[in-house]
């Protein structure tokens, strides 16, 4: 920079500032000498190596104006100094010097035009501000001419003017000391109009206005006056605030909240209506309570008022408790919608109020924090108040569902109370998202209760049935199911078991199901009560709730025959009760044997529809278990009980129909009789009853149903005790909950040999329990959604031991009729007159065979007759098949076991009066295999054994009887075999019968 000044210098030039300095306005600009332009113009010209020149000066000149180029250069000296180089170094740092100036010097010639221009303009600059100068002192000048000129008159007029301002103000403060001495009355009105915002605005405004007039003697008196009607519309806003807590007015409310906000006590407001809504809630539920009990108690002088709401609550009779608790979740609801209204009231309202309003900043930033704490605080206080609110309803409800014994109620009463207290849950649910463990336990307590009466009443009330029932079929449609029957209705709707009745009833019955469920809070914002459409709803779908226990013939249609078509449609003849499939007309009273065998293919199904086969008590059991879903749909914590309950009806009708229909109470056959052994070896009569299936050896009843019988007998029934026995029954607390052993109706004839010992009685009892368990298996899915987790074991281990058992009752059961319904005796006394030890062989049949045969054909004709009235399913109809054919193969065998002497030929005659029964027998059922074909079999060929063969023959077949294994032993063998040989035999058939003893 020193050397650019430099060569300015040299040139003449000046910098702009010293320039401005020295200017004047006839200086004329300065021009390089000739001698100076023409010792720049010899300087080298070739552009390429004068920018090589300066490319070549060391970066370190460019650095900055403090660098000493002296020191520097110095420095870089070496130790020893070279004249020559010195002198070269010299050379080269002028060439430098010279380009580096010759460049300066031609960037300022290049810029001197502008630089002359901007000269110019600085000197026109300087000429115009002079002439400014003179214009300002000259109206300077003017100014103080104008100043002393109007001086006094203007003092004059600003004294006249303050004077008339300060009299001006002094009737402006004595206008107002006379409003504010009229105040009161303004605010007597407003607060009679409810106007409490505007009363205390003008309240505040006057105490300000008398603070501001204090010096006044009029006014000292005038400002506690003014306190005291303040206090007074605080107290009056008070009771405002009260009365939104049962019926809230949103006009009503923004003028409360307005003037609380005036005051400046929102908190204290919100706390205030807190407290209000605790007081609204007891004083509601104890007004109501004590309406209903004062209104029941009629003129009785007892003091009510005076009770404690807990005792109230006793005094409710069982007429008035839905109505009391219908109108008690009414105003409880009332109370709720309100504090719901408030919330939503406040949200909206700090939505509206988050624009800023203009004005200063700094009191506009103090307002907004203080709101902001008010706003957080009532936020605060209200969801914190939900919990209270929906506690405190809990604890009301509570004390009035425990107040009263509900274990006599009617099963409607107490499905409406479930009801109403389910939808109360759900209203919490709503409210504050709450499980509603209160009321949960009360109600459980309640129906835990009551279920037990109801459900010893319903058992009792089964027995009853049970023991009047004539087991006749009751016609239903072929396509009836429980879906049918109105006690199910509720499953049809698809709903949760949280939800009640009346609240799906109202979500089914909508347009829209597409659109999103509205809470109960949403629907009910400005008018209506849930509670009061739970009673519109009631009574509009009685049938849906539940029906009545009886069995009218009006009310079974109703529920049973209910269907979406009608029987005008369906022909007069297929409302027989029985019709030919062939013809369609009506059966004749005889079937001949053709008819009889066209007909066993059908499993004696004669009607064209393949009804279910139930009775009465099957319907009213099927009620039962709708009922019972419903109360558990409804009050899911008791699901257990209910649940076992529910097996409880299942397990007594099982019971019953075994204990009717399955136990060998028959007269016992008199000793004369033939026996035989079953596969257990025990030996057992042929003939009746007294062929018991626990020791006949035909797994007539398997381990499992065993158990299940053992099971019910043990736990549900109560066998009286008598004499000294009663302790080993139990005490009392165990036997109530146990039901006696029903007993078979004297109207049902299970001797007639013509009606095959009650065969018709028989089928319609097993079938209508196997329809009842198929009906529990389609209901076992629906139950185990119920059911609690921890219990779900219980539900799977009743299906699988108990339901699916129900089926085998049919092999106990109708063993009893095949082992009456031929005649086994007479075939036994026939065996027993046949020569058996021949020389020659036979090719005729004995007799026996004929009469069996006979036997077989008569007892189809009587099936057929039956069927008549009952249709017999196929698998009936096969167990009856399979019973007879077993016994009267073990009856061949007995007889054979019977014959003292035998030839081979006689061998014979017994292969072919056997092979002739089974040509016959496969003619007249459908039955295959044939049922013991090898039990006979095997014992006829025994007879051919040797010796040894027979020893391992009575170790495999243990399913003979001792007598006879000893038959053959002493027969067959008996002129083969020395006596050692015969007594060791017979000594290992009594080895294995020894363990069965």
């Amino acid at each position: 920079m020193q050397k650019i000044k430099s060569l300015m210098a040299r040139q003449g030039l000046k910098s702009p500032q010293e320039s401005m300095a020295d200017l004047s306005p006839v200086e004329n600009l300065r021009i390089p000498s000739k001698e100076e332009l023409r010792e720049l113009r010899e300087q080298p010209i070739d552009p390429q190596a004068e920018q090589e020149i300066i490319e070549s000066i060391e970066e370190v000149y460019f650095s900055n104006d403090s660098f000493d180029m002296v020191q520097h250069e110095l420095q870089q000296l070496p130790p020893e100094l070279n004249l020559q180089e010195l002198e070269d170094y010299r050379d080269k740092l002028k060439r430098q010097q010279a380009a580096v100036s010759k460049k300066v010097a031609d960037l300022i010639l290049e810029k001197q035009p502008a630089y002359v221009k901007e000269l110019e303009r600085v000197t026109a600059l300087q000429t115009n501000l002079q002439l400014a100068a003179v214009i300002c002192t000259n109206a300077r000048r003017q100014l103080s001419v104008s100043k002393v000129g109007f001086t006094e008159a203007s003092l004059g007029l600003l004294a006249n003017q303050r004077r008339r301002q300060l009299l001006t103000g002094l009737l402006k403060s004595l206008r107002t000391i006379k409003t504010l001495q009229r105040t009161d009355v303004r605010l007597s009105e407003m607060l009679e109009e409810e106007d409490y915002p505007g009363a205390i605005q003008l309240c505040l405004e006057c105490q300000k206005a008398a603070s501001t007039f204090k010096h006044y003697s009029c006014i000292s008196e005038l400002n506690s006056k003014l306190q005291d009607t303040l206090e007074q519309i605080e107290e009056q806003l008070d009771v405002a605030l009260s009365r939104t807590c049962k019926h809230f007015d949103d006009l009503h409310y923004t003028k409360v909240q307005l003037a609380y906000s005036l005051l400046g006590k929102t908190q204290t407001a919100m706390d205030q209506l807190h407290m209000h809504f605790t007081q609204a809630i007891h004083n509601t539920v104890f007004q109501v309570v004590l309406g209903y009990v004062e209104l029941c108690a009629g003129n009785a002088d007892t003091k009510f008022q005076k009770m404690q709401y807990k005792d109230l609550c006793t005094h409710i009779t069982l007429d008035s408790y839905i109505p009391c608790l219908t109108d008690l979740c009414k105003a409880l609801w009332e109370v709720m919608l309100s504090y719901y209204r408030t919330m939503q009231w406040h949200a909206d309202h700090d939505q509206q109020e988050t624009t800023p309003t203009p004005g200063d900043p700094a009191a506009a930033a103090a307002e907004s924090d203080e709101l902001t704490v008010d706003r957080s605080y009532v936020k605060k206080k209200l969801e914190h108040g939900l919990t209270r609110i929906w506690q405190d309803v809990q604890l009301k409800v509570k004390a009035y569902i425990l107040g009263t014994d509900m274990s006599n109620f009617k099963y409607d009463d107490f499905i409406v109370v479930l009801d109403v207290i389910s939808r109360l849950m759900q209203v919490g649910e709503e409210f504050c998202s709450s499980k509603s463990e209160v009321l949960q336990e009360s109600i459980k307590r309640q129906s835990i209760n009551y279920f037990k009466n109801y459900h010893r009443a319903r058992l009792e009330e089964l027995r009853m049935f049970l023991e009047n029932e004539t087991w006749e079929l009751c016609p239903v449609k072929s396509n009836f199911n429980i879906s049918q029957l109105h006690e199910f209705k509720f499953m049809g709707q698809s709903r949760s078991p949280s939800v009640s009745p009346s609240r799906q009833a109202v979500l089914s019955s909508s347009s829209f199901p597409a659109q999103e469920e509205l809470s109960l809070f949403q629907q009910f914002f400005q008018e209506g009560n849930p509670f009061e459409m739970h009673i519109e709803q009631k009574e509009e779908e009685t049938e849906d709730v539940l029906a009545s226990n009886g069995y009218e013939s009006d009310e079974l249609e109703k529920c049973v025959y209910q269907d979406y078509d009608s029987d005008s449609d369906v022909p007069e003849e297929l409302k027989q009760d029985y019709v030919d499939e062939q013809t369609g007309d009506a059966p004749l009273k005889s079937v001949s044997r053709e008819t009889i065998r066209s007909k066993k293919k059908s499993d004696y199904n004669l009607n064209k529809s393949n009804a279910p086969i139930l009775t009465n008590t099957t319907l009213n059991v099927i009620r039962l278990v709708g009922k019972y879903m419903q109360m558990m749909n409804i009050l899911k914590p008791i699901a257990f009980d209910v649940i076992h309950c529910v097996s409880q009806l299942f397990d007594y009708y099982l019971y019953a129909v075994y204990t009717f229909f399955g136990r060998n109470d028959m007269p016992v056959p008199s000793p004369s009789l033939p026996t035989y052994a079953g596969r257990e070896g025990v030996i057992t009569r042929v003939v009746g009853p007294a062929c018991l299936y626990e020791s006949s050896g035909l797994g007539l009843i398997s381990s499992r149903l065993r158990t299940t019988l053992n099971r019910i007998q043990e736990s549900l029934i109560d066998v009286d005790p008598v004499g000294d026995t009663a302790g080993v029954h139990g005490p009392p607390e165990d036997r109530k909950e146990k039901v006696p052993s029903p007993h078979l109706s004297q109207l049902v004839v299970l001797t007639n040999t013509d009606t095959l010992y009650g065969l018709a009685q028989r089928v319609v009892a097993t079938e209508s329990l196997a329809f009842l368990a198929e009906q529990f298996e389609s209901l076992q899915s629906h139950l185990d959604t119920m059911m609690p987790a921890a219990k779900k074991p219980f539900l799977q281990q009743f299906y699988s031991q108990t339901v699916s058992t129900a089926s085998e009752l049919r092999k106990p059961i109708y063993w009893i009729v095949a082992a009456k319904a031929i005649d086994y005796e007479q075939m036994l006394l026939l065996m027993a007159g046949v020569k058996w030890d021949i020389r020659e062989i036979m090719s005729q049949h004995n007799i026996y065979v004929d009469v069996l045969l006979k036997e077989f054909e008569q007892f189809t004709i009587r099936l057929g007759d039956v069927s008549r009235h009952v249709r017999i399913p196929l698998p009936v109809s096969n167990v009856l098949w399979e019973h007879c054919i077993r016994l009267a193969n073990r009856t061949l065998v007995e007889g054979y076991a019977n014959v003292k002497k035998c030839s081979n030929e006689g061998r014979a005659l017994m292969q072919l009066d056997f092979q002739q029964f089974l040509m016959k027998l496969e003619k007249l059922t459908d039955l295959r295999p044939i049922p013991d074909k090898e039990f006979v079999e095997t014992y006829i060929k025994a007879y051919y054994l040797t010796e040894n063969d027979m020893e391992q023959f009575i170790k495999n077949h243990r399913e003979y009887s001792m007598k006879q294994l000893a038959n053959l032993v002493n027969v067959c063998l008996g002129s083969h075999i020395n006596k050692k040989a015969r007594q060791k035999l017979l000594a290992a058939i009594d080895d294995i019968d020894r363990p069965k003893r």
